[in-house]
């Protein structure tokens, strides 16, 4: 993916909710407690203009999402 959503305001908001949330699994706090944030990352990729109408695209960040909370 050509974006780096590392950079945006968003996806440091649900970072930090994930590391104080104590949760181990990034999936599940997405699918729970991050989900608000998850949905303001997407839109702003969307702003971007990538498009998560493709699944692949959006299978895409949500892997590098979950591998990036998870190792850092």
């Amino acid at each position: 993916m050509d974006w780096d959503f590392t950079d945006n305001i968003a996806f440091k908001a649900l970072y930090e909710a994930f590391k104080d949330s104590g949760e181990s699994s990034a999936l599940e706090f997405l699918s729970s407690d991050g989900a608000s944030y998850y949905l303001e990352l997407t839109q702003d990729a969307a702003g971007e203009g990538i498009d998560l109408g493709d699944n692949e695209t959006m299978e895409e960040l949500q892997e590098e999402v979950i591998v990036y909370l998870e190792n850092n």
